[in-house]
């Protein structure tokens, strides 16, 4: 995993990561199956999942479950979902993570501050996801993106909502999450970060809605998507795949320019010039 700027290579073994699967941490039965699901990355959440009267007991086991899967050599690496900053719950959560140096790394819950993302990095030395929660976050994310440990940005767009007056499930709602689609895209490309991933998709029942999520923000350039459930993995991977036509237009793209040497000619009627040659070489190789 890259959360380093200017690392490209890793960046795109960081984007790799296309479908991210919340486990409650009250619920750690349900970390194997999460990976069963074939999910790309498994997140244990110790924040809005658990009850702060809850979030103590959450930890100790936790540590002991991490503990009992190394002593079995069947660890398989997971993030870890913590507390907003400056909360006496952030700072137990950074203490459980140094006592776990295997996590893959840590979401840290409503980011507004850079200096924030500095300080769980420090302690830590895992990559940090931040999610952006509020109006503050948003505002700062390009403060945020120059931050030592930040890999990549996501959000909670119904915490956004509340925070900014916007009614979900509205057209207005959706005009107000892809302006922040946008933002996040830019800045993260801007600042060498890994493409943002994308919000979760509350109902996890619908499918068809899921699928159109999908490709609405694959096709702006997001990396993957926040799962809450272990059926929506599937769904997501499969929305994601290229369709026949697309790979073998792109595979025709190829095969002509190493043919031919040409920077410009037409596939199908289509011209083809280096944009086009990229974009065929990046759908084959996913």
């Amino acid at each position: 995993m890259s959360f380093v700027s200017g690392n490209n290579n890793k960046v795109e073994i960081f984007a790799q990561n296309n479908t991210w699967l919340f486990v409650p941490a009250t619920r750690l039965d349900r970390i194997e199956k999460a990976f069963a699901s074939g999910a790309a990355a498994v997140i244990v959440d110790l924040e809005d999942a658990v009850a702060q009267e809850d979030k103590a007991q959450a930890r100790e086991a936790l540590k002991n479950y991490y503990d009992d899967q190394n002593e079995k050599h069947t660890y398989q690496p997971i993030w870890l979902r913590i507390n907003r900053a400056g909360t006496e719950a952030f700072f137990e959560d950074l203490a459980l993570c140094q006592q776990m140096p295997k996590l893959a790394g840590v979401l840290l819950a409503k980011a507004e501050q850079a200096g924030d993302i500095e300080h769980v990095y420090q302690f830590t030395g895992l990559p940090v996801i931040a999610l952006i929660e509020s109006a503050t976050g948003l505002y700062q994310i390009d403060s945020m993106a120059k931050a030592t440990g930040l890999a990549a940005f996501s959000y909670g767009f119904l915490d956004l909502c509340n925070d900014l007056r916007v009614q979900v499930g509205t057209p207005s709602a959706d005009l107000i999450a892809n302006q922040i689609r946008y933002q996040f895209i830019v800045v993260s490309k801007v600042h060498k970060l890994a493409p943002p991933i994308d919000t979760i998709y509350p109902d996890f029942n619908d499918e068809v809605g899921l699928r159109t999520r999908v490709q609405l923000w694959s096709q702006m350039g997001m990396s993957g998507m926040l799962c809450i459930h272990p059926k929506q993995v599937a769904t997501v991977q499969q929305a994601l795949q290229p369709t026949d036509k697309a790979l073998e237009f792109a595979k025709r793209v190829i095969e002509e320019y190493e043919r031919s040497g040409q920077a410009v000619f037409k596939i199908e009627g289509e011209m083809v010039d280096a944009p086009v040659i990229e974009r065929s070489r990046q759908l084959l190789a996913q």
